[in-house]
């Protein structure tokens, strides 16, 4: 594709902003490549740090994030002749040779003879290059009604459910300051107040190994949708990753399916095919290096700090039953989950 700059738009953009086919200026301020595609590298901290671009013509340009890139855009005659070029490129030979016949004859009247070299390379010129789309997000995997109706209705009021845990385990401190709080009205739009429902299924479940009552509390939760709010939702992703494995060690596979068809609720969020692409990589590498508070256990082991180690390890529990229930990742397997999901609980309940 060649150009004279006079037939060329400038405009400056940010490479975080750059997308499959814009046309860009190369670092030696003279060439130009088309970028085939776009990936995005984070930092440690979970940041947008660096852009891969893969340019059409070979080669992967590393751009920060913050950076400024000039784009290149045709003017309006290039774009004219660009779209002509690809309508007469999309048409069968015989009806592309009727429409030239014409400027043919044209040239012939003028006694001008175009010489076999030249009208084979006008044939031979390649048409414009179209780059592909990006693959549209998957469609949202969201439980049926029929599925939905696996998960019971709540025995009464939340608050009903949060004083049925409190009576049937009068000793349990944990429980009692828990419940004391959600006693005085539970409210679905506070985070906090989500945050407490989730701390109490957990000490139902793991401490006091109260599995039908974690489960009740459970699902005062896992019924909500997800509002695109990560505080409120790590919640009801923590409830939902807990009654899932509930379920599944119960033998209630199907009903333990839809708690894991709904934890996957925020990954069909996303409808720009782009950002749905670049939030599934990021969620994959999330999955594949999850933080398992490895360095803070040891420290805490080495510190003979038994209350600090038990917090963290409550911490690892929570992201092994996340693994778990969307089916381990690409680094641990089921198998290796259970295991490790099973050393957490005793040592967390001894």
């Amino acid at each position: 594709m060649t150009e004279t700059p006079a037939a060329r738009n400038h405009s400056e953009l940010q490479a975080g902003s750059l997308t499959t086919g814009s046309l860009i200026l190369l670092p030696d301020g003279e060439r130009t490549a088309e970028i085939q595609a776009v990936e995005l590298e984070r930092d440690d901290f979970g940041s947008p740090a660096l852009v891969l671009a893969s340019l059409a013509g070979g080669g992967t340009l590393r751009i920060a994030v913050g950076a400024t890139v000039t784009t290149i855009e045709p003017d309006s005659a290039a774009a004219s002749d660009a779209v002509t070029h690809l309508s007469l490129a999309s048409v069968p030979a015989e009806d592309a040779s009727v429409e030239t016949a014409p400027a043919e004859a044209a040239g012939q009247g003028h006694g001008q003879e175009q010489p076999g070299g030249e009208a084979a390379s006008a044939a031979a010129a390649p048409a414009v290059v179209v780059p592909p789309l990006p693959p549209v997000p998957p469609a949202a995997n969201v439980p049926s009604e029929e599925e939905l109706a696996l998960i019971p209705a709540p025995d009464g009021t939340p608050e009903s459910v949060v004083e049925a845990a409190a009576q049937a385990h009068p000793d349990a401190t944990g429980v009692q300051l828990l419940t004391d709080r959600l006693s005085k009205g539970v409210n679905f739009k506070s985070g906090s107040c989500l945050k407490d429902l989730s701390d109490l299924a957990h000490e139902l479940f793991v401490t006091l190994k109260d599995a039908e009552g974690a489960l009740a509390v459970a699902d005062l939760l896992t019924v909500l949708p997800y509002d695109g709010n990560p505080g409120r939702w790590a919640s009801v992703e923590a409830s939902l990753a807990l009654a899932s494995y509930i379920c599944r060690q119960d033998g209630q596979n199907e009903r333990a399916a839809v708690y894991e068809k709904l934890i996957r609720t925020p990954e069909s969020h996303e409808t720009d095919p782009f950002k749905a692409r670049m939030a599934a990589k990021v969620r994959q590498r999330s999955l594949n290096e999850p933080n398992l508070y490895d360095k803070e256990i040891f420290r805490s082991i080495d510190n003979s700090n038994h209350d600090a180690e038990r917090e963290w390890r409550l911490l690892r529990l929570e992201s092994l039953l996340f693994l778990r229930a969307h089916g381990g990742s690409e680094t641990i397997g089921m198998g290796e989950l259970e295991r490790r999901i099973s050393n957490e609980l005793e040592a967390v309940r001894s």
